[in-house]
């Protein structure tokens, strides 16, 4: 039996990391579907979703300048993406507030035409030379990537300050490091450091986050109930793999018996409140 070559195995860890990355990109439909329900966004925010699509839609760009033939699974992953993402905007766009929807087209405006259209025409125009064009994109790509290292980084320290993993989904934790080890693999055997680079954090956080999972996971810890609204916390969770991918996970938190017993009590005034407060309040984009 011939051994195969590092073509054959980077199409095979290329394959693994766009059926991870399907996977997480799907994750967010429950989040949905309970908008389509509640024909509200609630206090979910859209800007998970739109630096997700932002991503993507630079990915794109980048593959399908390296030529689709030696970077085929890039283009099908991120393809994949900008419509799922696009969707999930889609979405938010219809059922939000007329505040938050107005402010969510405006980032997305800015991020998603305005900043990208800016790229495209100086990576295009900028620069003549086509290495030079998908090395400066690929680098872009990275700092993209990086940047986002910040919402992971959050939870880290919120399960270490609270001592519970109730932030930290471990199945999901599992599946963004698993993306992480094949779309590195692919990069080194592509001999592509644009696309390995931003798995390595992606490995390490990913790593940690499941070793605190082990640390914490029978510990109830201290859960500050002030922080969490509404007996629900919506975290944002962004991955460090290619392609980026955010977005806010549903995590219910249990009450104890008192402090559901003094919601009870208060009800009827909370709703009074609201009624008069009206839409004075609107959640975050």
């Amino acid at each position: 039996m011939a051994a195969m070559t590092n073509e054959q195995w980077a199409f095979a860890f290329g394959i693994l990391g766009n059926i991870i990355s399907t996977l997480v990109f799907l994750a967010p439909v429950p989040t949905f579907y309970r908008i389509y329900k509640k024909k509200s966004t609630e206090c979910f925010q859209s800007l998970p979703y739109q630096v997700a699509l932002f991503s993507c839609m630079l990915w794109l760009y980048y593959s399908l300048l390296k030529g689709i033939s030696s970077a085929f699974l890039l283009v099908t992953i991120n393809s994949f993406g900008c419509v799922v993402e696009t969707i999930y905007l889609t979405m938010f766009f219809s059922y939000a507030s007329r505040k938050s929807r107005i402010s969510a087209m405006n980032l997305f405006a800015f991020m998603n035409v305005g900043l990208f259209s800016l790229i495209l025409i100086l990576t295009h125009f900028a620069i003549r030379s086509a290495p030079a064009r998908i090395s400066v994109l690929g680098w872009i790509c990275v700092s993209i990537s990086v940047s986002v290292f910040a919402a992971p980084l959050s939870i880290v320290v919120r399960v270490i300050r609270t001592k519970s993993v109730e932030f930290m989904p471990f199945n999901l934790s599992f599946f963004l490091t698993l993306s992480a080890i094949f779309w590195f693999a692919y990069g080194m055997l592509k001999k592509d450091l644009c696309v390995a680079l931003p798995n390595v954090g992606g490995f390490i956080l990913g790593t940690l986050q499941m070793l605190l999972y082990a640390m914490y996971r029978n510990n109830k810890g201290v859960i500050d109930e002030k922080k969490i609204p509404e007996n629900t916390k919506n975290v944002t969770m962004v991955t460090t793999i290619v392609p980026d991918e955010a977005f806010v996970v549903d995590i219910h938190v249990e009450e104890d018996a008192n402090e559901k017993e003094k919601k009870e009590e208060t009800v009827e005034k909370k709703d009074e409140s609201k009624e008069a407060s009206g839409d004075q309040n609107e959640c975050q984009v």
